[in-house]
């Protein structure tokens, strides 16, 4: 066992520091053409799989008395995950060398091999997608695939034309409709570059610079290591492709330190989940989401940047605000010992080159994917620059190597999304959805986000984020449409709430890794999470009610917006926590509660009235503070 283990593992290095050099080499001269450049990445990536997720996990194996049945049974599995390997290989040749030239199989339909590859093919990928995402995306786009097959025995408005096996793999693998579209083809080329981005600012000691850093600024206020965390995870979490991975990697420092501080370990846990879900909106790299609605939309990457600052920064606001009163509530002091900022600055200020590098370059319309492998090549040079930060070649081998395992999650799953992506325009079964949305919500707009955001939330209890705002985007996109929202409005509208499920009782998937980390009731630590990551659901509704988009068409709408938005986060946090900088009387809370729907629907022109109501109770608030000392509340 231990011999094949070996074995097995440098075969995994291997294939997966030659995928980095293969996805660099692809990005830097784009040499393949993405009709043969997709299958290829996407058949790369099930072999790593099958090699990295073992199909016979380790604790059926330990479960085993006998020691030779362990070794049987971990041959057995490793024997089938050898032979999936030479299958995802054998269809991945037989796509790669498809020729499109010839229009036969358009008149004939396909040769019989080529038939079985591409349902071979299929298969592997929902079988990869099981191992790595997990049996929700598998059945869901099991659900899709069946309503293309048998679409025709459903009543009414649901029923469509039955397509056959032949057709369903012409569409879903022989076209750039189905798995190889747009959706992978993002994944495939500027998110895995990312991914690997990433992965070189952790073992170059980037990430380590910034977390410090970010204590040197908040770990002197109130509650510190709470607001370090918020910022630290406002600079890590875009970068890591995960509000999961970063909860627990940037939590693992943070939520110690909060506990420690006085906070309640599902305090910690939430804190750390909503500051983490916010890193997946911050710019310069919001995510492998944003990058998939630049294809979506056809809007440049760093329009859709600039047009997210606001919002993201008045979503850390907001969680900044709730972290604040329950520092406030708890009579929390601050940390006695925090790093100065320019001892920090000195030690790892070069780390802000590549940062800087990669928004500058952004900002200039250069190709995500030209700017991300000049990160790559920039964190390396810039790590030279310092002996103390300098990598080694094994070092540097470790990030390829961990690159290319952290992006495997993300194509696989980008690859079943673009199933359900291409039964959705093969059946049009969008067009239904819209209707179906828009008779139940009575054609009113607030109604008709509420049910997205149901939806959104049953999608994210099961998929990754990105694969929840692609199935989200083709079905809901078209219907914000129909009210008369901009098409790149009504995009970060649904990337927004394709966030929640990290955050979102019953499954708040970040808040329970939180919780792990924190040895906290996981169902508590997504409350918690759940209230610190209220921008989530506020400031979508602003961007549908208010210009807080348009920042270059409207500049005085953008900044009445964001002042409306800021009001109603206040009003909010002190209507559902009633403290702000002291705890809220009656009326002061019935105040602030009846200000709230009229900041959201403006009625009348009112929201300039009910931010000045707002500003009126922060000032007796902060005049009745500075008179008498904080009342403390559990």
């Amino acid at each position: 066992m231990s011999r094949l283990n070996q074995v097995l593992g440098y075969l995994l290095l291997a294939l997966a520091v030659m995928l980095s050099v293969f996805q660099i080499w692809q990005g830097v001269t784009s040499t393949i053409s993405a009709t043969y450049f997709r299958p290829a990445h996407l058949t790369w990536v099930i072999v790593l799989i099958f090699l990295h997720y073992p199909l016979i996990k380790n604790p059926l194996i330990k479960s085993l008395r006998i020691k030779e049945d362990k070794h049987r049974l971990f041959a057995a599995g490793r024997v089938i995950d050898l032979a999936l390997c030479t299958l995802a290989v054998f269809a991945g040749y037989r796509i790669i060398q498809f020729d499109y030239n010839d229009i036969n199989y358009l008149l004939f339909g396909l040769a019989k091999m080529d038939l079985i590859a591409g349902a071979v093919f299929t298969v592997l990928l929902l079988e990869a997608c099981r191992r790595t995402v997990g049996w929700v995306m598998v059945i869901i786009a099991g659900i899709f695939l069946a309503y293309s097959a048998f679409g025709d025995l459903l009543p009414g408005a649901l029923a469509t034309k039955a397509y056959s096996l032949q057709e369903l793999v012409q569409f879903q693998i022989f076209s750039s409709n189905g798995i190889f579209g747009s959706a992978l083809g993002i994944a495939a080329t500027t998110v895995f570059i990312f991914v690997l981005f990433g992965a070189f600012l952790e073992v170059t000691g980037a990430g380590k610079f910034f977390i410090d850093l970010a204590f040197a600024i908040a770990g002197k206020y109130r509650g510190g290591p709470a607001k370090a965390a918020v910022i630290a995870s406002a600079g890590l979490g875009s970068i890591s492709g995960s509000a999961i991975a970063n909860t627990v990697t940037t939590g693992s420092i943070t939520i110690p330190m909060m506990k420690r501080l006085g906070y309640k370990s599902e305090q910690a846990a939430g804190i750390e989940a909503a500051a983490s879900t916010g890193g997946q909106i911050m710019p310069p790299i919001m995510g492998a989401g944003a990058f998939v609605m630049a294809q979506f939309t056809g809007v440049p990457y760093s329009d859709i940047m600039i047009a997210s600052i606001v919002p993201a920064l008045l979503y850390f606001f907001c969680t900044l605000l709730y972290v604040h009163i329950m520092a406030c509530k708890l009579d929390l002091q601050t940390v006695s010992r925090t790093e100065a900022v320019l001892k920090v600055m000195k030690q790892g200020a070069h780390f802000l080159i590549p940062l800087v590098l990669i928004t500058s370059l952004l900002m200039m319309g250069y190709s995500p994917l030209l700017v991300g492998v000049a990160g790559c090549a920039a964190i390396l040079v810039t790590a030279a620059l310092r002996r103390h930060s300098r990598v080694s070649i094994p070092k540097v081998i470790e990030g390829m190597k961990a690159g290319a395992l952290l992006a495997l999650p993300i194509s696989v799953a980008c690859g079943a999304a673009g199933i359900i992506v291409g039964v959705v325009g093969q059946t049009g079964i969008g067009l239904q959805f819209t209707q179906f949305v828009m008779a139940l919500s009575g054609g009113y707009l607030f109604t008709a986000l509420l049910l997205i955001s149901l939806v959104a939330l049953i999608l994210g209890m099961g998929l990754p984020v990105t694969a929840a705002y692609i199935v989200l985007a083709v079905i809901a996109v078209p219907l914000l449409g129909d009210f008369g929202l901009p098409l790149l409005t009504s995009h970060l509208i649904i990337f927004w709430l394709s966030q929640t499920s990290n955050v979102t009782p019953p499954i708040a998937l970040a808040a329970f890794a939180g919780a792990g980390v924190a040895n906290a009731n996981p169902m508590k630590a997504s409350v918690e999470a759940f209230k610190l990551a209220a921008g989530l659901f506020v400031i979508p509704i602003m961007m549908a009610y208010t210009g807080l988009i348009n920042t270059a068409e409207d500049p005085l709408g953008l900044v009445l917006a964001t002042l409306q938005t800021v009001a109603i986060i206040i009003a909010m946090a002190m209507t559902i926590e009633g403290y702000l900088l002291r705890k809220l009387t009656v009326w002061e809370r019935l105040v602030s509660s009846a200000s709230l729907p009229v900041l959201l629907f403006n009625p009348y022109g009112g929201a300039l009235l009910g931010a000045l109501v707002v500003m009126v109770l922060v000032a007796l608030q902060w005049r009745m503070g500075a008179k008498q000392s904080p009342q403390i509340t559990s």
